[in-house]
C-alpha cells in the first residue's frame, strides 16, 4: 500500500495540548509498525487510524488510562498483574539454564568475595534494589557502562514494584566466571555468555539501550530497522556484505578472501585498532555506511568481535539472509535460534564460508525462507516488551535464590530518577 497509505493521530480528548511523537513505519510486507512516544502523561488517549481521511476499522481506540510516559514513576504494586499486562512468558529457558548453575544465593558472602576475586582487576556494578530504590556502588576504572544498567533498572522501578535483590554486573565484554575456576563459583550478570563460562546473560547493553531510546537519540533500534529493509528480495545485491572493525583475527581472514574473491564477499574494515594494519593484505579502510544499507545485500555476514557480534538481532530484522559463524559465545537469545531454520552457519575459521554461500545461491527460496524466519524470530522475541520481561523475570528468579536479606552496604550510592522531566505525573496508584 505505500508507506503514506496511512493517517495516525494521538491525542488526549482531555487536554489542551497533546505531547505525542508519532511515527508509522511501514515494513515493506503489507504490515506497518506505528510507534509513539509521550512527552506527558494523560488520562486517557484517543488513537486515531485514517486511509483517505476515513477511519479504519473500528478507529478511533480510546486507550483508557491513565497512561504515563516513560519518565512517570508510577510502579504495578503487583507483580504479577503487570506480568499479565505485558504478556510475559512463564518461564525462559536461557534464564532457568544460567540459574541452574546456583541452587542458593547468599548476599552477605558474595558482597565479600566478588570483589576481593574481581575487583582489582575488572570493572565491576554491585547493585541492591530495596523497596524499589536502586542502589550501587562499582569497582574498576572503566565503569561508564553503567549508564545502561543504571537506565534498565530505574525505567523498571517507575513501571512495575521490583524485588528486592542484590547482585553484580559484568561491565567488560568478556564474561568472568570460568567453568573450570578451581574457586566456589560466584553469580555474575553479563551481556554475554561463553560455552567456557558460567556467567548470567541480560540482554546486550546495546539492544536494552535502542529500547530505552526507541524514538529518542538512537537511530539504529529493532523497529526502525524492519522499515528499511531495502530492495524486495530478487533485487538484492547477491554479493555477501560485512563491515566492522578488526576486533578479531577471523574478520582479518574475512577480509583477505573478500580481497581474493571480491565478486561473491563485499568485506571492509571501517577502523583498525587491535591488529597493525597492511594494507596491501586487508586494504584501505572504508567509510562508515548506514546500516540500513546493508540491506541492500542479500547475504549479510555475522562475525564474533571481541566476544559475539551485538548487531545480529538487527541484521535478523531485516530481510536479507544471515550466515553466522560458530561460536562459544552467545547472547541471551542464541539458544532459541536454530541453524538452517533462522540463519546459515558456518565454521568458526571460516573454512566452509564459499561452500555455505555457493549453497544459498542455488537454493535461493530456501535462503529467501530462511531469511524470513529469522525476521520472524526478531519480530516476535526481541522487541522492547520482551526485553523488559527478561530483565524482569531474571531479577524475580534470582532474588527467589537469595537465602538472606539484600542490603544497603557501606560505600552505595543511590541512583536518582531523572529530575529533567519537563512534565511531572501525578501517579493514581500512590496515596
Amino acid at each position: 500500500p505505500g508507506e503514506n497509505a496511512f493517517q495516525v493521530k494521538i491525542t488526549a480528548p482531555d487536554e489542551q495540548f497533546t505531547r505525542v511523537g508519532v511515527q508509522v513505519l511501514d515494513r515493506k510486507d503489507g504490515s506497518f509498525i506505528v510507534r509513539y512516544r509521550m512527552y506527558a502523561s494523560y488520562k486517557n488517549l484517543k488513537i486515531e487510524i485514517k486511509t483517505r481521511d476515513k477511519h479504519v476499522a473500528k478507529s478511533p481506540y480510546i486507550l483508557k488510562g491513565p497512561v504515563y510516559h516513560e519518565n512517570c514513576d508510577c510502579p504495578q504494586e503487583e507483580i504479577s498483574a503487570w506480568l499479565e499486562e505485558m504478556g510475559c512468558p512463564q518461564s525462559i529457558p536461557q534464564i532457568q539454564r544460567d540459574l541452574a548453575n546456583f541452587p542458593t544465593v547468599d548476599p552477605d558472602k558474595i558482597a565479600k568475595e566478588i570483589p576481593q576475586r574481581f575487583g582489582q582487576r575488572q570493572s565491576l556494578c554491585h547493585y541492591t534494589i530495596k523497596d524499589n530504590e536502586v542502589y550501587i556502588k562499582t569497582y574498576g576504572e572503566h565503569v561508564g557502562f553503567r549508564i545502561f544498567m543504571d537506565a534498565i533498572l530505574l525505567s523498571l522501578t517507575r513501571k512495575v514494584k521490583m524485588p528486592d535483590v542484590e547482585f553484580f554486573v559484568n561491565l567488560g565484554d568478556w564474561p568472568l566466571e570460568k567453568k573450570k575456576s578451581p574457586q566456589i563459583f560466584h553469580p555474575i550478570f553479563s551481556w554475554c555468555g561463553s560455552s567456557e563460562s558460567k556467567d548470567i546473560v541480560m540482554p546486550t547493553y546495546d539492544l536494552t539501550d535502542s529500547v530505552l531510546e526507541t524514538m529518542g537519540r538512537v537511530s539504529l533500534d529493532m523497529m526502525s530497522v524492519q522499515a528499511n529493509t531495502g530492495p524486495p528480495w530478487e533485487d538484492k545485491n547477491t554479493t555477501a556484505f560485512w563491515r566492522g572493525r578488526d576486533s578479531r583475527k577471523e574478520r582479518l581472514e574475512l577480509v583477505k578472501l573478500s580481497r581474493k574473491y571480491p565478486e561473491i564477499i563485499d568485506a571492509a574494515f571501517t577502523n583498525f585498532f587491535f591488529f597493525k594494519h597492511d594494507e596491501s593484505l586487508y586494504g584501505p579502510i572504508v567509510k562508515h555506511i548506514s546500516f540500513f544499507d546493508f540491506f541492500k545485500y542479500k547475504y549479510q555476514i555475522n562475525i564474533d568481535g571481541t566476544v559475539a557480534a551485538y548487531r545480529l538481532p538487527y541484521l535478523l530484522a531485516g530481510n536479507s539472509v544471515v550466515l553466522k559463524q560458530d561460536s562459544i559465545y552467545y547472547e541471551h537469545f542464541y539458544n532459541e535460534l536454530q541453524p538452517w531454520k533462522h540463519y546459515i552457519p558456518f565454521k568458526s575459521d571460516l573454512s566452509d564460508l564459499l561452500e555455505k554461500l555457493q549453497w544459498a545461491k542455488e537454493h535461493d527460496e530456501e535462503a529467501k525462507n530462511i531469511a524470513k524466519s529469522g525476521q520472524e524470530f526478531a519480530r516476535n522475541n526481541l522487541m522492547g516488551d520482551h526485553i523488559f520481561c527478561y530483565y524482569f523475570k531474571l531479577f524475580q528468579e534470582y532474588s527467589s535464590l537469595q537465602v538472606n536479606e539484600p542490603k544497603i552496604r557501606d560505600g552505595m550510592e543511590k541512583v536518582q530518577q531523572p529530575d529533567d522531566d519537563l512534565f511531572p505525573c501525578t501517579c493514581h496508584r500512590k496515596k
